[in-house]
């Protein structure tokens, strides 16, 4: 049992630090930055729904996430952060957000920290850093709908 232990760690080690690498080779300053805070209850199928805040070319818009993912188990709660490039319009921002580069599977226990790339239909990256706290797993990739609250 010690060594499986020993085997998943490293799993996850080598996961979070391939997405970080690929997340430091992206550059440029970010066009807008995105705050978040929500949670996630899972049995098979995990929902996820999160509320937070875009600040874009000086101005403040609320934000609402919602999203879906398969083969997870859990219930969390999420703060993240996250950097968002390829912003040249407002309307960009809403849409249908899947992971785009390493990372989106893995577990969390008590707490941790991770790091994703999501991209929407109309190129908008978004890089999210986040922090949960609770139980989680998920053995697949999932997405979420982010909209500008109008």
């Amino acid at each position: 049992m010690n060594n499986v232990k020993k085997i998943v760690i490293l799993l996850l080690v080598l996961n979070a630090m391939t997405g970080f690498a690929w997340a430091a080779g992206q550059q440029g300053k970010p066009d807008a930055t995105l705050q978040l805070s929500g949670g996630s209850f899972a049995a098979g199928i995990g929902l996820s729904w999160a509320k937070g805040t875009l600040t874009y070319q000086g101005k403040d818009y609320p934000v609402s996430v919602n999203g879906l993912s398969l083969a997870k188990v859990g219930i969390s709660s999420t703060s993240a952060s996250g950097e968002v490039y390829n912003l040249k319009k407002l309307q960009d921002f809403d849409g249908h957000y899947v992971a785009s580069g390493p990372g989106g599977r893995g577990v969390t226990v008590a707490g941790g920290h991770t790091a994703v790339t999501i991209k929407n239909q109309n190129g908008v990256r978004v890089l999210v850093t986040s922090t949960t706290r609770g139980v989680d797993v998920t053995a697949s990739r999932g997405g979420v709908d982010m909209r500008i609250k109008r």
